[in-house]
């Protein structure tokens, strides 16, 4: 009897308690045409989202990024862990303590939280950022200090297209 009374008692309590918190997970559905990239302060223009899942400026979120060919997101940090689920192109990641990282189609790559590094699209990219906290990027000089993201980001512009590459642009293959 003393069991079922503790059991009780205990349903009651933190029975509601689950029931939240299962309210909160609902599933979530993003349909293609709902889809709206933009671009989000901080990053260069060459970067747009769109949010898939969560608040980026408050919490954990999921992110569909497309990213131009040569689009270089210069040396930063996160304060949140980061994931990169590569959905098409090819990019490369710069990591400070660490070997650079190519990924492609289906790749995968785990940032920890304050790493520094720099991602750079080779070929035109689309990825999934999965973050576990509120998105935020702190931009480095090349002695590690921090900078403005004005200051990263015009230091960054893209380079000019090579002159081989200009000669090829209106031949016919």
């Amino acid at each position: 009897m003393r069991i079922g009374t503790c059991c009780l008692v205990l349903a009651i309590l933190v029975g509601p308690a689950f029931q939240s918190a299962r309210a909160e997970d609902k599933p979530a559905h993003a349909a293609k045409a709902a889809s709206e990239f933009t671009n989000f302060p901080g990053l260069p223009t060459c970067v747009k989202g769109s949010v898939k899942n969560g608040d980026p400026t408050k919490s954990g979120s999921v992110i569909l990024a497309k990213v131009t060919a040569g689009c270089l997101i210069p040396w930063h940090w996160h304060t949140a862990n980061e994931q990169l689920f590569m959905s098409s192109g090819s990019a490369k990641v710069e990591m400070k303590d660490a070997s650079p990282a190519t990924l492609h189609a289906a790749g995968y790559l785990n940032l920890p939280a304050k790493g520094h590094h720099q991602f750079t699209c080779v070929a035109a990219c689309t990825f999934f950022i999965a973050s576990d906290a509120a998105f935020d990027i702190h931009y480095l000089d090349k002695d590690g200090k921090e900078i403005s993201p004005d200051e990263a980001l015009k230091s960054k512009a893209k380079a000019p297209m090579k002159k081989e590459m200009k000669d090829m642009k209106g031949m016919k293959m």
